[in-house]
């Protein structure tokens, strides 16, 4: 069994337009405990089964996807038959399918046998996405070119609270509102990695950015009532994550996220007190890993529920008000 954790982007800042089409990003990401869970099975083909409606088990899936470019990458004729339990919110700026896409590389290097080293599977990794990469390490980094140049950062933990309005924000859609006008420089992002090893929440809560966040706002107001519903509940600072539309707001401590998450009644919105992780945003658990090759079938709902910490086996959600 695999557990791939969830994202938030303390600092997203866009440099400018990239000759490639990409844009040049500074980003500090966190991986944080809410996680997918993911059980891989030896299989005569690839295939996929995810617990979620609306979530797709073609090849549109990054899971998928993450398993037919490392076979084709390692030239093998292998199957796998992979089981997703669906807990982070989809396209919601929480990085779940370049998680997802992250654990079925890492596990399926082992499963099959590959033995390749963490470069070389960063290779397959940057091939699916900009996130993926992350998701083979560990704790906080620094992102930059296209958000796939990575450096590791020390920090100390936090306490988060995400909130999520229960729909979709595209993110090439995010990207192609973008103008000149919300370029910067890079410094906020710098800022706030030096910053986390301070372990001073209220100093990093003051210093979230997200160079997005008005592009995304202007289509979804409903971001900026998250945002300040967070802060009205007590957070210390609130920004959005990646190209949303989570918000997500610091706190003291992780029983000031849980007050602040049972004080968002405002609205039908989704909530989880998380705790930002230090260890690998995915985890494995060895003894069950070991025994996928001899064919162990995978069932929905029998996903281990203390693996991978802290993270909550669902969302609160709050109210039937409006969205």
């Amino acid at each position: 069994m695999l557990s791939a954790a969830a994202k938030v982007n303390l600092v997203l800042e866009i440099r400018g337009k990239r000759a490639d089409g990409y844009h040049e990003l500074a980003t500090v990401m966190q991986a944080v405990d809410l996680s997918d869970r993911l059980v891989l099975d030896e299989a005569p083909g690839l295939g996929l089964a995810v617990n979620t409606d609306g979530v797709p088990c073609d090849a549109t899936n990054l899971a998928l996807r993450a398993a037919t470019t490392l076979r084709e990458a390692a030239k093998i004729d292998r199957g796998v038959h992979i089981t997703l339990d669906k807990r982070i919110p989809v396209a919601a700026g929480l990085g779940g399918g370049s998680s997802d896409a992250a654990a079925v590389l890492l596990g399926l290097n082992r499963l099959w046998g590959l033995r390749w080293p963490a470069a070389r599977l960063a290779e397959v990794a940057t091939a699916l996405g900009m996130d993926v990469p992350f998701f083979l390490r560990s704790g906080a980094a620094l992102g930059t070119g296209r958000g796939e140049v990575l450096e590791p950062v020390v920090a100390g933990a936090l306490a988060l609270v995400l909130v999520n309005p229960a729909f979709g924000s595209s993110t090439a859609e995010a990207y192609g509102r973008v103008t000149p006008a919300m370029y910067t420089d890079g410094s906020r992002a710098r800022k706030l990695a030096e910053l986390l090893r301070t372990r001073q929440a209220a100093r990093v809560a003051a210093s979230l950015y997200n160079g997005l966040e008005a592009a995304v706002a202007s289509h979804h107001p409903e971001i900026e009532r998250m945002r300040a519903a967070l802060l009205a509940a007590g957070a210390l600072g609130a920004a959005m994550s990646g190209s949303g539309p989570t918000v997500f707001g610091v706190a003291r401590s992780f029983e000031h996220a849980r007050q602040i998450r049972a004080r968002l009644t405002r609205a039908s919105w989704r909530c989880w007190a998380v705790r930002t992780l230090a260890g690998p945003a995915v985890r494995m658990r060895t003894s069950t890993m070991s025994s996928l090759g001899r064919g162990q079938a995978a069932r929905r709902g029998t996903l281990d529920p203390v693996f991978g910490g802290s993270n909550p086996p669902a969302p609160t959600t709050i109210g039937r008000g409006r969205r």
